[in-house]
């Protein structure tokens, strides 16, 4: 089905229309429509334009509301102050468009014109190494931002640029050759915890060994360089760590009721080919430049604490490479051979400075232009409840497999104290206890601004009132229970009913889903779409409280519209909430 124009894009038009009939130098120009408070709309766009044509700003949106026609889609427009419009679409205009998008699986979303391909590097945990909280938000938000973009028709590439690749793995896979059982497991059937388990043994005890043994410490540093050229025993070794770690990762990913695939983990590892490529370019090119032996690119705007130039390093004196060097070959074969026309880093915003140094080097050598764009979709940090970096009691990072089993187990406490009403099943209450544990702690993350920090507090997480996923997975269940108790009664649009406030609010948010979509996408801010579905449950709520569906019950057209609108909700609640990797349970 095509797309469904919104109201508000419908009412855009027809005053651009007509302020291009009032005014022909003004063709084209952008009536600047937004919500208010006064009206259903607002156009402020006619006072500028009046200034700029020398012309009296009122009898210039006196003029314009002559030309534009009423009835259908408009029911009134007024002019109010210097020349603001205020505008009331009709309520059949209302309930005509929700229809419309009530036929379409997409809820009437557009697909993007001309859409590009974007590659997403997101969730990169590092090998032999367990993942804490620090992991938590480069995954969640860089999931939404696949399941938004994919949505609006986008091609999107994942990317796991997990870390794979350095010295630290001379001293692991020396002492795995010496201690060649430590990685074996017990049963075919190996859990994340298991693997973890062997991968944080070995890594204590190979670290013991290396501060401890000058002559194991030497056979370490061999082994570095051994990796490095490629020698196939200790590359095979190497893959062992790599292939333990991901049965850790997917099972903490699998908890996140995350999916990565294995061709979607490409690590640093994955460039080494390009590394001696990459530098040559850029010193051919003279984007880089030899200083005290290192290969370095300069930047006007980078000064260290003393004044003087702070460079980026793309391969040391030693002839050793650093993360620039990985990071320009991936920026190299994303754009060349995945063809990505945006590239987005959801990575920690303590790397703002690294990685505005990598893209301008980057653009400076071509690889970057004004039609292949890359972007840090930077994050904050995660918080205690007193403010300070989220540490557990002994001062320590938090493991993410612990904070997510206490969210899980928070959230079932809650589902089974109100088990019985809803008639859940014991299998229900623990699906159940997942879906909101995990949409709990995923919902906090994506309702913040991604730049911010936020405090993580599990007791206001699964909170059933404010704004928390709770609250949402909540309103769905009642519309599902709602619709089940309608009896033979079924939703269906009347347009020739007049709406209640409650009504009209509702219905106006619903066709708002598309653009507050296409906004998500190009911002790239998921939380704008958290916000979006928190104020679409409060209307709900309003409506529901306002505006009898089932009981007392009202008569029968007033009812099967009402119920047309319950339904919508749901669906929009649903798709939304899906669209944030969160589960919405029929029952809670």
């Amino acid at each position: 089905m095509a797309s469904v124009p919104s109201l508000a894009s419908s009412v855009n038009q027809r005053v651009a229309d007509a302020l291009a009939s009032a005014l022909p130098e003004a063709g084209g120009a952008d009536p600047l429509l937004r919500r208010s408070d006064r009206a259903d709309f607002q156009a402020n766009g006619i006072l500028a334009l009046a200034k700029k044509a020398k012309a009296n700003p009122r009898e210039l949106a006196t003029t314009v509301v002559e030309g534009i026609p009423t009835g259908d889609l408009i029911q009134e427009i007024e002019v109010s102050g210097p020349g603001f419009l205020n505008i009331t679409i009709t309520d059949k205009a209302i309930i005509e468009t929700l229809a419309a998008r009530a036929l379409d699986d997409r809820l009437g979303v557009p697909l993007a014109q001309n859409p590009g391909t974007t590659v997403i590097d997101y969730a990169q945990p590092n090998v032999a190494k367990e993942m804490h909280v620090g992991h938590l938000r480069s995954a969640v938000i860089g999931a939404a931002m696949v399941e938004i973009l994919e949505f609006t028709g986008q091609k999107v590439v994942r990317r796991h640029h997990i870390g794979d690749w350095g010295t630290q793995f001379g001293m692991l896979i020396q002492y795995l050759l010496e201690h060649p059982h430590e990685l074996d497991h017990k049963s075919d059937e190996v859990s994340g915890e298991e693997a973890m388990s062997n991968l944080n043994r070995l890594y204590k005890a190979s670290r013991a060994l290396f501060d401890s043994d000058e002559e194991f410490k030497t056979r370490a540093r061999a082994r570095v360089v051994d990796l490095q050229a490629g020698e196939p025993e200790t590359l095979q070794l190497w893959q062992r760590f790599v292939d333990e770690s991901k049965i850790y990762f997917y099972s903490v990913f699998n908890k996140l009721d995350m999916d990565i695939q294995d061709p979607d983990v490409v690590g640093e590892s994955g460039y080494n080919d390009m590394l001696v490529e990459t530098c040559k370019l850029l010193e051919e090119s003279g984007v880089a430049v030899r200083s005290n032996g290192a290969l370095c690119v300069f930047f006007d705007d980078v000064k260290g604490p003393d004044g003087n130039p702070t460079p980026l390093i793309v391969q040391k004196s030693d002839g050793g490479f650093g993360y620039a060097a990985t990071d320009l070959s991936a920026i190299r074969d994303r754009v060349g051979n995945l063809d990505a026309t945006e590239l987005i880093y959801v990575v920690d915003a303590r790397q703002s400075l690294h990685f505005k140094m990598v893209f301008e080097t980057a653009r400076r050598a071509g690889w970057l232009s004004d039609e292949v764009k890359a972007v840090q979709l930077a994050f904050g940090t995660v918080l205690g409840k007193d403010g300070k970096p989220f540490k557990t009691r002994e001062g320590e990072t938090v493991r993410l497999v612990d904070l997510l089993d206490e969210a899980v187990d928070r959230a079932t406490a809650v589902v089974r104290e109100k088990a019985a009403k809803v008639g859940l099943t014991e299998a229900e209450i623990v699906e159940n206890g997942q879906y909101v544990g995990i949409g709990a702690v995923k919902y906090a993350d994506l309702s913040t601004s991604a730049a911010r920090d936020y405090k993580f507090d599990l007791d206001q997480m699964v909170s059933l009132n404010g704004d928390t996923s709770v609250y949402l997975q909540y309103a769905y269940a009642r519309i599902k229970s709602i619709l089940r108790n309608a009896g033979e009664r079924k939703p269906a649009a009347h347009p020739e009913l007049e709406l209640a406030p409650a009504e009209r609010a509702l219905g106006l948010h619903l066709d708002q889903f598309g653009e507050l979509i296409a906004e998500a996408a190009a911002e790239h801010a998921p939380h704008k779409l958290a916000a979006y579905l928190y104020q679409l449950s409060s209307l709900f709520t309003t409506f529901y409280d306002q505006c009898p569906v089932v009981k007392p019950e009202p008569e029968l057209v007033v009812g099967e519209n009402r119920l047309f609108l319950c339904d919508l909700t749901a669906r929009t609640l649903s798709k939304g909430m899906s669209l944030l990797g969160i589960r919405t349970p029929e029952k809670l």
